[in-house]
């Protein structure tokens, strides 16, 4: 029986990866400081959404800025946790990142072109947190 030696990674690779957590870690804190941002602006100020009468999901505007403020406030405390390349941020990194799609999908007619923005973001952010191989992140969490 022949085993394979272990896979080594070009140093290349490796700074792309670390690259992308660092990515992955900026987009998501301010993409957080925009959604605390929202949700203050929707709690404070219901006038600057647009009202849509007929909406499945319809929930009132202040619900949807605590929504918000509430998931902007945990992605900003994810996205610390990331710049420590640490594997809990990480998983939470992805999971709190597509929360965020769907509350962003959700409230599109109150909000259509700034929900898009976002969606498109924490799209990229899922992106760049998945495509980091687990030994990478475990090996920077050790040292």
């Amino acid at each position: 029986m022949v085993t394979a030696a272990p896979h080594r990674r070009s140093a290349r690779a490796e700074a792309a990866a670390g690259g992308l957590t660092v990515f992955a870690a900026v987009m998501l804190f301010i993409a957080g400081i925009l959604d605390v941002f929202r949700g203050i602006m929707a709690i404070a100020e219901d006038d600057v959404y647009v009202s849509t009468p007929n909406y499945v999901f319809k929930f009132d505007l202040t619900s949807w800025g605590w929504i918000h403020l509430a998931f902007g406030a945990i992605a900003v405390m994810v996205s610390i946790g990331l710049f420590s390349a640490s594997t809990w941020a990480r998983f939470a990194g992805v999971g709190i990142a597509a929360l965020l799609i769907i509350a962003n999908f959700l409230s599109i007619p109150y909000y259509p072109v700034w929900s898009l923005t976002l969606i498109a973001l924490y799209a990229f952010i899922v992106w760049a947190l998945c495509v980091v191989q687990r030994d990478k992140v475990t090996d920077e969490s050790r040292r």
